[in-house]
């Protein structure tokens, strides 16, 4: 018999038929864009049907990029209302700044996969408030002649795979501030910076300093 701690984790329940099915239906795409090969295929789609909990299917899926582990069943309960990681939420977005501007603050929802180019315009996005449409998020952002700058909490791990050509592609640096658990999203940011600069910086949300300090 399970013991109460089982029963509280999240991980530990029971997955569904529809659960196991959306699962095979990832690998089938995996298989197919050549991720792996078939014979790699029919074993795991041998163990996710002998799958019983939700910790049965990450062994299973732990290899896959972002864009599929995305479509992965998560119970409700294994995401906690702290959580900045949101179910249901967009897969993709693409935006184009042409002489102009794109704004994102306060409450939003990034998704997956966000592209943004700018040419000769700029973007601001202020992720500091914001919920995730998956544990890692991925941000493609090509400024030329452009600039985008982005905002990160100190609740928010931040990879930095940028190419800078006479520009700039800077994160933030040290971790005095930071506040990292197993529930923080992982934001990953890539593109090119030619003859304009992409800055992430680090900083509390507003009204949110005091709080953080007093901790």
């Amino acid at each position: 018999m399970s013991d109460d701690r089982d029963a509280q984790d999240p991980s530990r329940l029971r997955i569904s038929d529809s659960d196991r099915h959306q699962v095979a239906e990832v690998l089938r795409e995996a298989a197919g864009d050549g991720r792996i090969d078939f014979e790699e295929l029919d074993q795991r789609l041998e163990a996710t049907y002998a799958a019983r909990t939700y910790a049965d299917l990450v062994p299973i899926t732990v290899d896959l990029p972002v864009q599929d582990v995305a479509k992965l069943p998560v119970h409700p309960a294994a995401v906690s209302s702290s959580s900045p990681v949101v179910t249901g939420g967009p897969a993709r977005e693409k935006h184009l700044a042409i002489m102009s501007g794109l704004e994102r603050k306060g409450v939003w929802t990034v998704p997956a996969h966000m592209t943004v180019n700018c040419f000769m315009g700029g973007a601001d996005l202020d992720l500091r408030r914001a919920r995730f449409a998956a544990p890692e998020v991925v941000l493609t952002i090509n400024a030329v002649m452009g600039g985008a700058d982005i905002k990160v909490n100190p609740q928010t791990r931040v990879i930095m795979e940028g190419t800078s050509i006479m520009g700039g592609y800077s994160g933030p640096s040290g971790d005095a501030d930071v506040e990292l658990d197993a529930n923080s999203p992982v934001v990953r940011i890539r593109g090119v910076a030619l003859m304009g600069g992409v800055n992430v910086t680090r900083r509390s949300a507003p009204g949110e300093q005091h709080q953080l300090r007093s901790r």
